[in-house]
């Protein structure tokens, strides 16, 4: 019997790509997602929620996008690739997807799910990457991210920003305006008491931000975990992950 969950290797482009597997407990096949993390890289709270994925039915692959590399430079190179819209990342990203579509444990439906930096690859994967679901939580993605033409033909998108995340005021209504625009399904909600972050636990987890990302969140009031958001975004996603991957 597969242990329910694993970390495995797999080939990507020129090279390897080490990912965090999370089974399902029931019998498959199941729904797939690949689970973008955010600017700390694979983390415990990064494992917790493919975890949360795999615990609600759903075959979930965390690629480690950094694999031991330098986190600002990672960062730089991201951030480069979601303004021009392809380069290694997205070559990792549609590994994972690959893998999990190809599987004979996945139904062959994939969905992703970002946060913050993995939040913009999320935005910029749903239109003509192969996902059938997109959820976005607080992006960190340009402003052409959120043009209704390239929004045209993206798969279904889930969307949740924090009121209190000075980084992304008015991003809300922003993508709720292009994706009504485009003609995409999609479900978008800014929580007011919630900040930047507020899906991810790192602090539980004993995880620090440290070093430049430590700065970041001191000048950021309201960063970080809120439960009572987290609690209905997660409902929200599993609601609109059901109805787009199991259908």
């Amino acid at each position: 019997m597969l242990s329910p969950v694993s970390t495995v290797t797999i080939e990507a482009g020129p090279g390897r790509l080490p990912l965090y597997l999370s089974r399902p407990e029931d019998e498959g096949p199941w729904p797939g997602v690949v689970v973008v993390h955010d600017a700390l890289g694979m983390s415990a709270d990064l494992r917790a929620q493919a975890d949360w994925l795999a615990g609600a039915g759903y075959l979930a692959a965390a690629p480690d996008l950094f694999d031991g590399r330098s986190k600002a430079a990672c960062m730089v190179s991201i951030m480069r690739e979601v303004r021009t819209g392809s380069g290694p990342t997205f070559d990792r990203i549609e590994a994972a997807r690959r893998m999990l579509a190809t599987s004979s444990e996945c139904t062959g439906s994939v969905g992703v799910i970002g946060f913050c930096l993995g939040g913009g690859l999320a935005l910029v994967l749903a239109p003509g990457h192969g996902f059938a679901a997109s959820s976005v939580n607080y992006p960190t993605a340009p402003k052409r991210a959120y043009d209704h033409r390239l929004l045209e033909g993206a798969c279904p998108i889930v969307a949740s920003y924090g009121g209190r995340d000075r980084m992304l005021r008015g991003a809300a209504a922003r993508l709720e305006g292009a994706l009504a625009a485009a003609g995409v399904a999609h479900d978008v909600k800014e929580y007011p008491e919630a900040g930047h972050g507020f899906l991810n636990d790192h602090e539980s987890a004993g995880e620090g931000a440290g070093g430049l990302f430590g700065v970041v969140a001191k000048l950021t009031p309201g960063a970080g975990y809120h439960e009572p958001s987290a609690q209905d975004a997660r409902r929200r996603i599993l609601a609109f992950f059901d109805a787009h991957l199991r259908s």
